[in-house]
């Protein structure tokens, strides 16, 4: 296996050029408010589940309370809680379906303004998973990516068959975030390693999406000869690993912050979060069409009002996508997953 994560033996890395990013990957919802340190031993804590880790008294946000529930544009059916066990009091995020539409991993926190130190070693903080089975989702349940009385804090989850990739604060990381990849094996995710110089020093990758076969990679990134904030980059995959990075351009990219990429499985549609356009409050998810040149354009924003970190099914009908609830004085409270069905 490659050091840089590309799947071919022997992949060596390709150059982007220099890379100046602090990469804040959405691991807590409080991101860019803490700083994340990550010890390397402490006592195991005590098992919890997700309800009894969430403080008594943790508001729950509802579309009935919301002051800004998510919009949908025309052709999407009207944005809403994904129904079942999934979802509580606490915070769920950063969600990502598999192309089947049967397995979903989320990221859990117990309180909005729980303390990174205390994400750290809190024993529920991370990466969860609930499947599908007769039309219900399953009692989610943890992914663990780390030996016992090991701290770390994981996030970012992108899935490609047997490999996860995912971010991760822990011992060892060369940067305050770095990134990892797992194998899939006899039901459980193993051989954590780290995904090497490409992702980690040369690119500083933030968030990302492999396409379908391994063809290409959708990041965002800070690194030079971006437009302003974090971009959206893409590189082919060649017989030395991932080709020269190409930042996407005005048709997608803004000086502000462009984040969270996610192609889906026809490669046509490339979907994104960034500050909505349409004057909605918080963050919004985007929509943009592959061209005949295979470059991106008419980009549109779809759903709006504190939506971001889009994902959807192989097939394209469903999407789902994490929204903040905030209060009337603009304190966050809480994070749902909303799903939403493309309309014929």
């Amino acid at each position: 296996m490659a050091e840089d994560g590309f799947p071919p033996e022997e992949m060596k890395p390709s150059r982007c050029g220099p890379a100046a990013i602090a990469a804040c990957l959405l691991l807590s919802l409080a991101c860019g408010t803490q700083t994340l340190t990550a010890a390397t031993e402490t006592p195991e804590p005590d098992p919890k589940t997700r309800l009894e880790s969430i403080p008594p008294g943790n508001p729950k946000g509802s579309p009935e309370t919301d002051p800004w529930p998510p919009e949908a544009v025309s052709g999407w059916s009207k944005p809403v809680p994904l129904e079942g066990p999934v979802n509580t009091a606490g915070g769920e995020d950063s969600p990502f379906v598999t192309p089947d539409g049967n397995t979903l991993y989320f990221t859990f926190i117990s309180d909005v303004n729980l303390p990174a130190e205390k994400q750290l070693i809190d024993g529920v903080t991370g990466i969860w998973v609930s499947r599908r089975a007769g039309g219900s989702w399953s009692e989610p349940e943890r992914v663990v990516l780390t030996n016992p009385g090991t701290d770390s804090l994981d996030g970012c989850i992108f899935v490609r068959g047997d490999r996860m990739y995912f971010c991760s604060v822990r011992a060892g990381n060369w940067r305050e975030i770095d990134w990892y990849y797992a194998t899939f094996s006899i039901s459980i995710w193993t051989g954590v390693t780290h995904a090497g110089t490409w992702m980690n020093e040369t690119c500083e990758v933030g968030e990302l999406h492999i396409t379908n076969g391994y063809r290409e990679i959708y990041f965002a990134s800070r690194m030079a000869g971006g437009l302003g904030g974090f971009d959206l980059w893409k590189a082919d995959a060649t017989p030395d690993g991932w080709g020269e990075p190409v930042n996407l351009g005005p048709e997608v990219n803004t000086d502000g912050d462009e984040n969270q990429p996610f192609v889906t499985e026809d490669g046509s549609e490339l979907w994104f979060s960034s500050t909505s356009r349409r004057g909605k409050p918080g963050p919004a998810v985007f929509q943009c069409l592959r061209r005949e040149d295979s470059s991106w354009g008419d980009c549109r924003e779809i759903f709006s009002s504190f939506a971001g970190e889009p994902t959807l099914t192989g097939d394209g009908r469903t999407a789902y996508f994490v929204h903040h609830f905030f209060t009337a004085d603009g304190q966050m409270i809480e994070a749902d997953i909303y799903v939403t069905h493309r309309q014929k």
